[in-house]
């Protein structure tokens, strides 16, 4: 009965141990070296599930049953060794004549166990019960045994000694499987000469815990690295893009928003009014008089700085709406909410200190303001002409 018990004790630790791998598949998908871990898994478990059985059956001398129990766990050991060289050889990067080598041993062994298996209903040279019902071991058996110790001695040689390993999570990587195979190896050793002991079944427990601490484990902090590394480069790139975005949607010379982003706004304001969503709207058009004297006289660096001036003077007045510079010398201020309702005394307040800028001969700036008209306006295009019409009107009056 201990027999059934190591089994079921190693299947429940494995299915505890690699719940995640089992039932939490879509980290693993795009993973090829994970899903052949996976595969390696499902052999582990009808392997454990197939040496259960045959030690209940062994138990209550059920030779017909544990006959063919006893094929179907030959197979499926030669299987699971497979599916474990795969996985290695896929999961190290294995590549050239020892990949072949070791995929091809693993094929060769598989396809002996299968011969053999059906050969011993005729010759037992794998295994045969006595009169007594009591399991022998058969010679092709004992030397399937040794060829897995051979082959598993080789691969862990191979990983702990004679591998380039440049770096870190390279030498980690080769630890855990030449440590999984050693351990592997050495209880399939002692299992060729004790048959009647779940020495293999131990075996890919602990070589399985190996690789869930060292193996798994290990991908998943490099998988967190990498995902650290990969948002560290997309809040970089995102930090960028906010950089582009501001270039793009800001005037470099006055820091107020670009023709771009006013151009952006009067797409959205035409959306608005044609879903019937605008209610109060007012737009202010503003346009610097004698830049290009002072452009032309006194140079363009002493005309930037006329126009720096002349933006600040319109964003002081106007102090809660967004204010777009559209042109050389021309702004547009989008009026809502507190500063709609105040536009008079904000349009007012702006032409005081042009009357006063006048008279000190500081700066002039002609200013036309109207409102959003429900049902007669249906584009930003008509406000925006009808306040363009108003500061001319104004510049004239200044003018004159």
């Amino acid at each position: 009965m201990y027999y059934c018990l190591i089994d079921l004790l190693a299947l429940l630790v494995l299915l505890i141990t690699n719940h995640d791998v089992f039932f939490t598949r879509r980290e693993m998908e795009n993973d090829r070296a994970q899903r052949h871990y996976r595969y390696f898994l499902y052999a582990v478990i009808l392997y454990y599930v197939t040496d259960l059985l045959w030690g209940w059956l062994y138990e209550i001398s059920n030779l017909d049953w544990i006959y063919l129990d006893t094929e179907v766990y030959f197979i499926v050991m030669a299987a699971g060794v497979l599916l474990w060289l795969y996985y290695v050889v896929i999961y190290l990067g294995i590549k050239g004549v020892f990949r072949h080598f070791l995929t091809y041993t693993a094929l060769i062994l598989l396809s002996t166990v299968i011969i053999g298996t059906l050969l011993n209903r005729w010759w037992p040279v794998m295994f045969y019960f006595d009169a007594a019902g009591v399991y022998h071991a058969g010679i092709a058996r004992n030397l399937i045994f040794v060829y897995q110790v051979v082959m598993l001695l080789m691969l862990s040689m191979y990983t702990l000694v004679f591998a380039n390993k440049d770096t870190e999570i390279e030498r980690k990587r080769h630890l855990a499987i030449g440590l999984s195979g050693l351990i592997m190896m050495l209880f399939i050793a002692i299992q060729v000469s004790l048959p009647h002991y779940p020495l293999y079944a131990i075996s890919y427990m602990l070589g399985c815990c190996l690789l869930r601490t060292f193996v798994i484990e290990n991908e998943r902090e490099e998988y967190r690295k990498d995902l650290e590394i990969a948002l560290e480069r997309e809040k970089e790139q995102f930090l960028e893009l906010k950089t582009a975005w501001k270039l793009a949607y800001t005037d470099p010379l006055t820091g107020v928003k670009s023709k771009l982003a006013y151009a952006e706004q009067m797409e959205l304001i035409d959306k608005r009014i044609e879903r019937g969503d605008m209610k109060e709207l007012a737009v202010a058009v503003f346009d610097v008089n004698n830049l290009k004297w002072v452009n032309d006289n006194l140079g363009h660096d002493v005309g930037d700085e006329f126009i720096k001036q002349s933006c600040h003077l319109i964003c002081s007045i106007f102090k809660k709406s967004p204010v777009y510079r559209v042109g050389g010398d021309e702004f547009v201020a989008i009026l809502e909410r507190e500063d709609y309702m105040d536009r008079d005394l904000l349009l007012q307040e702006f032409n005081q200190e042009i009357e006063r800028n006048r008279q000190n001969d500081g700066l002039v700036i002609a200013a036309g303001l109207t409102e959003y008209i429900p049902n007669q306006d249906n584009s930003f295009k008509r406000i925006f002409e009808r306040a363009d019409s108003r500061m001319y009107e104004r510049k004239h009056e200044l003018k004159s």
